[in-house]
């Protein structure tokens, strides 16, 4: 099947949307501590989606499993535990940064390292692919998405400052808490770090899709049974954690039901829905995600930053949807506006690259 970069780029948009929209659902469940409902939606998002999936599009997934080199099985489980430090250690990102320059500096490292450093590794970055048109074209739609990472960073930091005075200045005169911002750029790098993983658990995967596509798998599906490996390493670290609160917080009784903060009786079967809802949902974000990187030609490692370029994107507007960004001045939004038009020119660039790489 001959790569077509253009519909590659449509499946990352498509899995960018689903990643920032996983957390809505989860924003109403009522009566359930963090753990519980991350825990119920991860057993969606790391078991039963992937493997649903993968038995459903591909041909003897476990036969194609069985044939699979330990190695490879195991670098792709470790680089899923990796990952799962990354994804859990981006809440306190959030924390000491706040959730706009927070989400930027995080996305923008596991950008980076995502995207560069496989290729790296491999021997291409100083090779083939500075020495070519479709090559270099890539490489600058990478610096290009990168910019508009940072600059829909700055628009978030402007956004929380003017939010915090306008409410220092109409509820409440003591000084805002100060985030520690040393803090926070450490714990971000290790996030950034850690979360790129992800992107070489799926390198490491290739003899995985090696294997499906000579069991008769299409050229789309071809990633879905590497996934099922990274995300289990990925649900192990989530599971220990959120097990270990569990145990703290005596929380387990959450499932048995009862009555919300507001007094009002859960419902179970809501939340249950709720959760599987956005569980699903953030497994569709990287079952698009190999769909995407399937037809980005031969420097499908460009998939990884117009992930986080997407995802950013679709965040943003959500956040302008659910008023997040109400009291931000007109100069705020203005540089946001203008950070998503850079992320949008990014990835048109990324596709061109690949284009012409696949032309070449």
């Amino acid at each position: 099947m001959t790569p077509n970069p253009l519909l590659g780029v449509f499946f990352h948009w498509l899995g960018g949307f689903a990643a920032a929209s996983f957390y809505v659902p989860y924003r109403s469940v009522r009566g359930w501590s963090w753990e519980v409902f991350w825990l119920v939606g991860g057993i969606f998002s790391w078991i039963l989606a992937p493997w649903l999936f993968a038995g459903l599009a591909t041909h003897h997934l476990l036969a194609v499993l069985e044939s699979t080199p330990p190695r490879t099985l195991a670098l792709c489980y470790f680089f899923g535990i990796l990952w799962g430090f990354g994804g859990l250690t981006y809440g306190l990102t959030m924390r000491y940064l706040g959730i706009a320059l927070g989400t930027a500096v995080a996305l923008g490292l596991t950008a980076a390292f995502g995207t560069l450093i496989p290729p790296l590794v491999g021997g291409q970055l100083f090779g083939s692919l500075i020495h070519t048109t479709g090559g270099q074209v890539v490489l600058l739609g990478i610096a290009v998405a990168l910019a508009g990472i940072a600059i829909v960073g700055k628009a978030g930091h402007n956004k929380e400052r003017e939010q915090a005075a306008r409410h220092l200045l109409e509820h409440d005169r003591t000084l805002p808490r100060e985030t520690d911002f040393r803090k926070g750029i450490a714990v971000a790098i290790f996030s950034g770090i850690m979360s790129a993983c992800f992107a070489y658990g799926l390198d490491a995967g290739a003899p995985i899709r090696h294997l499906t596509l000579a069991q008769g798998t299409g050229t789309l599906w071809e990633g879905l049974p590497v996934l099922v490996i990274v995300l289990l390493g990925g649900f192990t670290t989530n599971a220990i954690w959120c097990l270990y609160l569990i145990i703290k917080n005596a929380s387990a009784r959450d499932l048995k039901g009862g009555l919300d903060e507001t007094g009002v009786k859960v419902s179970l079967r809501r939340n249950y829905l709720l959760c599987a809802l956005g569980g699903t949902a953030w497994y569709l974000q990287f079952f698009f995600y190999t769909m995407g990187e399937s037809q980005m030609g031969r420097y499908g490692f460009s998939s990884w930053t117009l992930h986080m370029s997407s995802i950013i994107i679709f965040a943003t507007l959500w956040g302008l949807a659910l008023k997040e960004w109400r009291g931000a001045s007109r100069r705020s939004l203005a540089i946001m506006t203008a950070g998503l038009v850079t992320l949008v020119g990014a990835t048109v660039v990324i596709g061109l690259g690949n284009y012409l790489v696949v032309r070449g």
